[in-house]
């Protein structure tokens, strides 16, 4: 069933015109659809100890839910120890090529990190970053009012050279629509219908450009490490990561 729901997206990219919805999730349900999501657990031990960033929660399931139509993670701590969510679409809903929107409100507080982000589906065979990285969204607490927009690449090695910080004095309240159009040719960053980034180098090759193939989705709220901390303020918990939906259209 899984790998028919992938093929059925392929068709749909292939033929769909500028105005098709090919996927919209908008969090109605009791609990998050399996058929879509899937839950991230731990704390990325023993292949990604800190998941890579040397952050600092254990994701559980118990940290994600759904309320009056949103997704909802919750940033805890509970004695010496941080929990949090990850959920992600990988090898249920994988695409090339559209755009992307997702309305959110962000949680504040120093040493929280959400996201929203996208992974090449072939980061199994070829790693990252040569898998490639489109983060359509980062925020993190210690900077007040800035959102990042970034690519990772084989050429950056991991670094992140290939990014935008936009400072937005009410990002904090309430929600904004954070949203990506990625096209064969470039990828451009919009915050509330605002262009804030395009990327597009010169040359593309395997180093430059790994955005020629399907990738799928994540969504989290990190605690900590190497961008989001290393200090993170104990008496900010519990906070809430909101998003109200998700839409993929060609």
């Amino acid at each position: 069933m899984k790998k028919l729901m992938y093929i059925l997206f392929l068709i749909f990219i292939s033929c769909g015109n500028s105005d098709t919805i090919i996927w919209e999730e908008n969090f109605d349900g009791e609990q998050l659809d399996e058929s879509y999501w899937n839950y991230e657990l731990g704390d990325g031990c023993p292949n990604l100890c800190g998941w890579g960033n040397n952050e600092r929660q254990i994701y559980t399931q118990e940290n994600i839910k759904l309320n009056d139509g949103n997704l909802i993670i919750t940033a805890t701590k509970d004695k010496e120890i941080y929990q949090s969510g990850r959920i992600t679409t990988k090898d249920k809903i994988e695409f090339q090529y559209g755009t992307i929107e997702v309305r959110a409100k962000l949680p504040t507080g120093h040493g929280l990190w959400p996201a929203i982000w996208m992974l090449g589906s072939d980061i199994d065979e070829k790693g990252w970053p040569n898998c490639g990285e489109i983060d359509i969204m980062e925020y993190v607490g210690k900077e007040p009012h800035t959102i990042y927009t970034s690519l990772h690449t084989k050429e950056s090695f991991g670094n992140t050279i290939n990014s935008k910080k936009t400072i937005h004095k009410t990002i904090e309240e309430g929600f904004h629509v954070y949203k990506s159009i990625w096209t064969e040719d470039e990828i451009q960053f919009y915050i509330d219908s605002k262009l804030v980034y395009t990327f597009s180098p010169e040359i593309k090759n395997d180093k430059t450009w790994p955005f020629n193939k399907p990738f799928y989705l994540l969504v989290n709220l990190a605690i900590g490490g190497n961008f989001g901390g290393p200090e993170v303020d104990d008496a900010i918990f519990p906070k809430q990561f909101e998003i109200d939906y998700i839409k993929i259209w060609k």
